[in-house]
């Protein structure tokens, strides 16, 4: 089968999950004896240096020159069309939203719904914010969905009213595999037990539910620090909350940095918690589950159907639920011991090679 991807998203991220998602994609039809060619154009994503060059028809730019990213797209829709439309390929997988398809229409199309976040937190985004029709418009013309879980078909048919029968819910995987590799003697990021947060804080992502669920138990305060991974440094509001709430200087960290040091706070934090209000799959789950940190996370949306019975979970609008959550599981060994147990068996019933098959069935249903 000859399988195209566009050059949607890889003009858009240098790194980020979607990406990911097509770049380990693209490198498990290739181990499967799929053709498989992604039509980058000019593009910035490093994702892509893994994949062998037959596989791959554009030039990456180590960043795109100021104010030029519009033009670079729309250059890359006139290219990588009459690209793609040579190649003649079986199907193609466009990486992201558009409202139309630059491509022949008898070539079959497939797009993935990641969640519904624009739909359900409209505020959050500014006004003239055209994600949530390219994403109706791109559903609507494609010939399949993929949904990345139940809860976001659920919500694709609520707000698009798309016939169930149109969308294939395949789960994702987790990438974090790196645990083995990691060098124990290096666990030194936080001396003082602490609860692991990972992404972006604002907002839906309910990070502030976790400074006062651990505020306001004498246990948990005393105790424990809470570090934050990834989603930049604390902004000034978030450091008068901090500051408001009585932790000591240092208590709460914000830590970057890249795979190798997300795994080692994994493998070092008493429990990673996740906050989240909603989500459309929800990855940070399944590489804590990976790394044998226990998960205490919210009973909302598509969370319970990664974790299964692998979490101790919470109400994400009640901050004493939270509090209660994580004290159920850090002052209990024996919960310790059984949510390491069952994560891990958890985690391992996701895998990229599943998700690349099922996708893969998506495919052959369209074009037989």
């Amino acid at each position: 089968m000859k399988i195209a991807f566009d050059y949607q998203i890889f003009s858009q991220q240098s790194y980020g999950g979607i990406s990911r998602y097509y770049q380990r994609l693209a490198t498990e039809f290739l181990l499967l004896g799929e053709e498989i060619k992604v039509f980058s154009g000019l593009h910035k994503n490093n994702y892509l240096l893994s994949l062998p060059k037959k596989a791959l028809s554009g030039f990456r730019l180590r960043k795109f020159p100021p104010k030029t990213t519009k033009f670079i797209m729309k250059s890359n829709q006139y290219i990588t069309r009459n690209q793609i439309n040579k190649w003649r390929p079986d199907i193609l997988h466009e990486t992201y939203y558009q409202t139309y398809s630059p491509f022949q229409k008898k070539i079959p199309t497939v797009v993935t719904v990641y969640d519904m976040i624009h739909e359900l937190y409209p505020n959050e985004f500014p006004k003239n914010n055209l994600i949530s029709k390219r994403k109706r418009d791109a559903c609507l013309r494609s010939s399949q969905i993929i949904s990345i879980s139940h809860n976001t078909k659920k919500d694709l048919i609520k707000f698009f009213d798309i016939p169930p029968e149109k969308i294939k819910v395949v789960h994702l995987a987790c990438d974090l595999n790196i645990k083995h590799e990691f060098d124990i003697s290096k666990k030194s990021i936080n001396s003082k037990p602490f609860l692991l947060f990972v992404g972006g804080r604002g907002g839906y992502k309910n990070f502030n539910s976790l400074l006062k669920a651990v505020s306001i138990s004498t246990r948990l305060n005393r105790q424990f620090d809470i570090v934050a991974f990834g989603g930049g440094i604390f902004s000034s509001k978030e450091n008068a909350l901090i500051r408001s709430l009585g932790f000591k200087k240092d208590q709460v960290k914000q830590v970057g940095g890249d795979d190798s040091v997300l795994a080692s706070l994994y493998q070092s934090a008493s429990a990673f918690v996740y906050p989240s209000l909603y989500e459309g799959f929800g990855i940070p789950p399944l590489e804590a589950m990976l790394n044998e940190c226990p998960v205490i996370s919210s009973n909302s949306s598509s969370i319970p159907e990664v974790v299964g019975e692998a979490g101790e979970y919470f109400n994400p609008e009640d901050v004493d639920s939270l509090s209660l959550a994580i004290e159920n599981v850090v002052f209990d060994q024996n919960r310790i011991i059984a949510l390491k147990s069952e994560g891990l068996k958890r985690a391992n019933a996701f895998s990229w090679q599943k998700c690349a098959q099922q996708t893969l069935d998506v495919y052959n249903k369209i074009i037989i």
